[in-house]
């Protein structure tokens, strides 16, 4: 019977030395938890990076098979009011920790979705059980968490994983699972991807329910992301004034694809930085974009945005 299992379970980093992408703050990491002296930590950047999995790892290496009973992870998303600190995480904290490490951990993931009251309650609680508790919080914006909790925390910002880590990992996985990969398949999976290793993990997965052999067509099937070609084509066309064409054009790569407006924003702010035009013409199409994502995340129509856009690409002669 076929493993059914998701991959970014499966393959999730183990030790230490499966964590990529981020070497110097697993070294500062390593260091405390060789001396089983681990301070309150906030780890703070973008999804799929490997905060959790990181936090997974420290709590494996201390407590070793007692990890289970000595770690309580919470998802502030869903558990995010003053209840929670009041009930769930106090009555975990107040109990001694199982084995020779004096501590126990909470990981409270998502913690920038905690309500205010439930920060400052969350703050008094590690004031009063940081003897026998440590508080391993994770977040994608420091700045939503109150600074009371941020001094009382030891801070690691990531940053997304670069194309030789996702790379690492995606050749990885493709040998496990007896899959054929090339150099522009993981090119191209980096590009859509965007740093994101849970992403790429997610699509590679998709991919594979389909075929072991892979190609970058498939990827851009997959992900629902227009392929840069097209969007490029998309962009001379406006900006050299067939502004029709480029319509058109747009209007088949969205409903090919599935594709929002903020999705299609997003990928031709990431193509015009590509485009072969002066690069005055480059800062005014992306002050441009940041324009008309701004009107459609407060609620304007995105067609007539995206064809205002590409209007206002057209430079005259």
């Amino acid at each position: 019977m076929a493993d059914s299992s998701l991959w970014i379970e499966r393959y999730r980093p183990q030790t230490f030395d499966d964590v990529q992408g981020q070497e110097a703050i697993v070294s500062r990491i390593k260091a405390f938890v060789r001396q089983k002296n681990l301070p309150h930590l906030l780890f703070s950047g973008p999804a799929g990076v490997g905060k959790t999995s990181l936090i997974l790892v420290i709590a494996k290496t201390l407590f070793g098979e007692n990890w289970r009973e000595n770690f309580l992870e919470l998802n502030a998303s869903n558990d995010r009011g003053i209840d929670v600190v009041r009930t769930k995480i106090k009555d975990f904290a107040r109990t001694m920790a199982i084995g020779d490490v004096p501590f126990k951990i909470i990981y409270l993931d998502e913690c920038d979705s905690l309500t205010s009251e439930a920060q400052q309650a969350l703050r008094r609680t590690m004031e009063n059980y940081s003897d026998n508790c440590r508080f391993c919080l994770s977040c994608n914006y420091s700045s939503k968490i109150i600074d009371p909790i941020q001094s009382r925390c030891t801070i690691f910002r990531f940053r997304p994983l670069g194309k030789e880590a996702i790379s690492s990992i995606i050749k990885k996985i493709a040998k496990e699972e007896g899959l054929q990969v090339d150099a522009a398949l993981l090119d191209t999976l980096y590009d859509v991807a965007g740093g994101d290793v849970r992403r790429a993990e997610n699509i590679l997965q998709s991919c594979a329910s389909l075929s072991k052999t892979l190609n970058s067509e498939m990827i851009y099937e997959i992900s629902s992301a227009a392929k840069p070609g097209d969007l490029r084509e998309i962009l001379l066309d406006a900006v050299n004034g067939n502004f029709l064409k480029a319509r058109k054009l747009l209007l088949e790569v969205m409903l090919q694809h599935g594709l929002s407006g903020l999705d299609v924003i997003k990928q031709i702010q990431r193509e015009i930085l590509h485009l072969d035009v002066d690069e005055f013409v480059q800062l005014r199409m992306i002050q441009q974009c940041g324009e008309i994502e701004f009107r459609m995340v407060e609620g304007s129509d995105e067609y007539i945005q995206l064809e205002a856009l590409l209007a206002s690409f057209y430079q005259k002669r």
